[in-house]
């Protein structure tokens, strides 16, 4: 008997954000549950830069056990997925529905939504909604970050991986020499910059000129890394003479290329603070168990401060009332965009400085963290299970 059939569905419009997420998700499905994967994409692009292995050119190749389809209309049916899955509501084509409704054993067809932390997840996680209009079913899927949702991404071995990594020093200045041809300094603060166009970039590398020793801005190529790349040159080092004894302090930017998924996470593993954005990365600075900042994809009438709140909340779950105050105010200033640019630079600073000094207490609360969210089962675990066993 041939295994099971999985379609998987993305449109790209969070960019490395939905790409990341789905790919991740196939090949979980096809490496660690034996699934026949497919993943249907209406951009390669994207893809190929998480994965140079992936050719642009080609409608239909094969990666680590999971079959990449390029997206395109018209839509030809070849073949009717066991199940189906849209990412983030981006719908199957139409010709694909109409097909799956023709099917006399319907395929098991769920909606995996964006991680959010709001209460209500809970309450919508694993509801059904049927069709208005054929004779399908589609339930909801909510990644989320307690028992009564559906967990997060989470290779098999990550965490084992990540251990070993950190605990190898040698790989770890292999990994710096390879990236950018040296090893950092030995009491550096290492920072990845990972955002959104119009972050405080500058407010950052100012902020960041504070720290009591040498400091490593590395960001992949993309918006942060264009923002920098101004203070690269030698000459727009920040280089500082501290008044007791006269240490030197010096900021530099390093833009690396952008790095595959799982040269990334090497990345946040070796770097003490990640400032990440959207939602791969998000999650993935969580397995990383560093102090992280994130850098939220801004919504219209400002839904994402609701997102940012509720998220923050459990986060700093467990925090004194001063570490949860430093969390929450780096956040919020990373995230402002509107009022006053010079006030908006002095809150950053601020708030960075709150942050650093209690970074040893927000390192081990990431860890906690990480930990904590280590006990639930992973969502393509528990999205194998759901459709095995509720959906059957």
């Amino acid at each position: 008997m041939s295994a099971e059939r999985w379609d998987l569905f993305c449109r790209v419009v969070d960019n490395f954000g939905d790409v990341g997420v789905s790919w991740r998700l196939a090949r979980q499905l096809a490496v660690e549950h034996g699934k026949r994967v497919r993943l249907w994409l209406d951009d390669l692009t994207v893809l190929a830069k998480l994965r140079p292995e992936i050719d642009r050119g080609y409608d239909l190749q094969r990666l680590e056990g999971v079959e990449v389809a390029r997206l395109c209309e018209p839509f030809v049916v070849d073949e009717v997925a066991d199940v189906v899955v849209e990412t983030f509501g981006c719908d199957p084509p139409e010709a694909y529905v109409q097909a799956m409704a023709g099917l006399e054993r319907k395929p098991r067809w769920v909606n995996l939504e964006y991680l959010s932390a709001e209460d209500w997840v809970e309450g919508s996680h694993a509801l059904p909604s049927p069709n208005p209009r054929l004779p399908l079913v589609k339930h909801y899927f909510f990644p989320g970050f307690t028992p009564r949702t559906a967990g997060l991404l989470r290779e098999h071995g990550l965490l084992e991986r990540r251990d070993a990594f950190r605990a190898d020093l040698g790989a770890q200045a292999a990994f710096w020499r390879s990236l950018t041809g040296r090893s950092p300094p030995a009491n550096a603060l290492k920072v990845s910059v990972f955002a959104y166009a119009g972050a405080p970039f500058e407010g950052l590398w100012r902020s960041v000129a504070g720290y009591p020793g040498p400091v490593w801005l590395v960001a992949p190529e993309g918006a942060a890394a264009t923002a920098l790349a101004r203070h690269t040159a030698p000459a727009n080092a920040i280089r500082r003479n501290a008044a007791d004894g006269g240490a030197r302090r010096e900021v530099e930017v390093l833009v690396v290329p952008f790095l595959p998924q799982d040269r990334y996470d090497q990345l946040l593993w070796a770097c003490d603070v990640n400032f990440v954005r959207g939602e791969d990365s998000f999650v993935r600075a969580q397995w990383a168990a560093r102090p992280f900042v994130w850098n939220i994809y801004p919504q219209e009438q400002g839904a994402h401060w609701v997102k940012l709140a509720a998220f923050l909340r459990r986060y700093t779950e467990g925090l004194d009332r001063a570490r949860t105050a430093a969390v929450t105010g780096l956040w919020e200033a990373w995230n402002q965009r509107d009022g006053d640019e010079a006030q908006g630079a002095a809150r950053l600073a601020e708030a960075w400085a709150s942050f650093a000094a209690r970074r040893e207490v927000l390192d081990a609360h990431a860890a906690a963290w990480c930990a904590r969210l280590a006990r639930q089962r992973d969502l393509a675990e528990q999205l194998v299970d759901f459709v095995d066993n509720v959906l059957k």
